[in-house]
Formats: structure tokens, sequence, C-alpha cells
């Protein structure tokens, strides 16, 4: 079911401070930055070996994001896992007994399929599926 971990994302206040962390302290470059207006999320993607890293910025207080680093700081929002096939990983998770946020897949911030678990059945984690 699940073939790789596609990224992980990182709830932060200042995306531009952010980004000169990883760019400067750590020496990564940003692939590419999004704004997600439907989301209230300026995300930047930046490549880390195999794995991204998606750096999350609300642009609204009231976005989900917005109310994680409002309750919980800044800091890993979701890990984010390849699957082949996202309607029959969200099945056999339902059937596993893991609740999902999305009973059906919604489009990505790369364009690509995308589905949340709930951090309530998966030890306060929140997972995301991308079909990919």
């Amino acid at each position: 079911m699940i073939t790789g971990l596609a990224h992980i994302g990182i709830a932060v206040k200042n995306l531009e401070e952010a980004v000169a962390i990883y760019e400067g302290a750590l020496g990564l470059q940003v692939e590419k930055t999004r704004v997600l207006e439907e989301r209230k999320l300026r995300i930047a993607f930046i490549l880390a070996g195999d794995t991204r890293i998606e750096l999350l910025e609300p642009t609204d207080t009231e976005g989900p994001v917005a109310k994680f680093i409002e309750k919980r700081g800044e800091g890993v929002h979701h890990l984010a896992f390849t699957v082949s096939n996202i309607q029959a990983a969200l099945q056999e998770m339902k059937d596993k007994g893991i609740a999902v946020v999305d009973e059906k897949p919604r489009l990505g911030a790369e364009g690509y399929k995308t589905a949340f678990l709930h951090p309530k059945s998966l030890k306060n984690v929140l997972v995301e599926f991308c079909e990919g």
C-alpha cells in the first residue's frame, strides 16, 4: 500500500524566515513556492535527497495550519506517504478502524490526489496519502 515517503509538512509562522534557515543553515534549496488561496496557505517545497520538505505558512488566522500553530506551535504538521491507489488505501484504513479526514481524495498542492487520516487514530500524527 505505502510505496514511500512523499514529504514532511512543517507549519511555520513566517515562510521567508523558515526558508532562510533551511537554505542558510542546512544548505537546501527551495524548489518552488505556491499560494493555495482555498487552503489559506503559502507553501515552499524544499528537496532533501529523495524526500521533500513542505513548509506551510498560514495566510489567514482561521485556516487549519494557523489553528495548528496557535494550539501546538511551529513544527512538524504531517507526514505524507505515497500510495499507488489512494481510494483503496483509504478503504483499507477504514477497514482497520483508522478514522479518515477525507472520505474522498482532493487535489493536492502539486496536482496529485491526496487525503488525510485523522491524527487521533495515529497517536496524534496527521498522515497524508498522496497517489503517485
